[in-house]
């Protein structure tokens, strides 16, 4: 069953800054099962915990693939220091997981990697539009409203002198 789109144009509702963090696995050894398993089911149950407590400041995320070997969740947080914090948490699943992956990783000789990127973009430096989607991306994290409030143009929204 899918979600039905948003009629007309819509922008998110966010304030002030945005964190944004990606984080994501390579398998580079499929035969590996016992290095990448564990590394996936973690990140499911990191985000289930994450769901049944919303303020640990988690607002959104999602999964993206880029082929069958690799998987990147793409996470939208209040703010930086929450994210922060969470990862932080020795009693969450955060902190157990992490270890365990460093023990693991010793003798996974490469198997599986894993990466991370955290952006906290200042409040006026980012601009977003949907139209004919559901709730997407920092929208769906923030809620939308309509393009009007905040201007018709790309660069009414960021703030940018008109011309050019």
């Amino acid at each position: 069953m899918g979600v039905s789109p948003i009629a007309g144009r819509v922008t998110a509702a966010a304030e002030g800054d945005v964190v944004v963090f990606l984080i994501g696995m390579r398998i580079n050894r499929w035969r590996s099962v016992r290095h990448w398993v564990p590394v996936f089911g973690a990140m499911g149950r990191m985000l289930a915990e994450l769901r049944r407590d919303p303020d640990a400041g988690l607002l959104g995320h999602r999964l993206l693939t880029a082929g069958p070997r690799e998987y990147t969740v793409l996470q939208y947080w209040e703010s930086r220091e929450k994210l922060l914090a969470y990862a932080a948490d020795g009693g969450r699943l955060h902190r157990p997981a992490w270890g365990a992956f460093n023990r693991r990783a010793r003798e996974a000789a490469g198997r599986v990697g894993i990466w991370h990127e955290t952006y906290v973009v200042p409040a006026g430096s980012y601009e977003t539009l949907y139209s004919g989607m559901p709730r997407h991306g920092l929208g769906a994290a923030h809620g939308v409203e309509p393009v009007a409030r905040r201007g018709e143009r790309a660069a009414e929204r960021l703030g940018a002198p008109a011309g050019g």
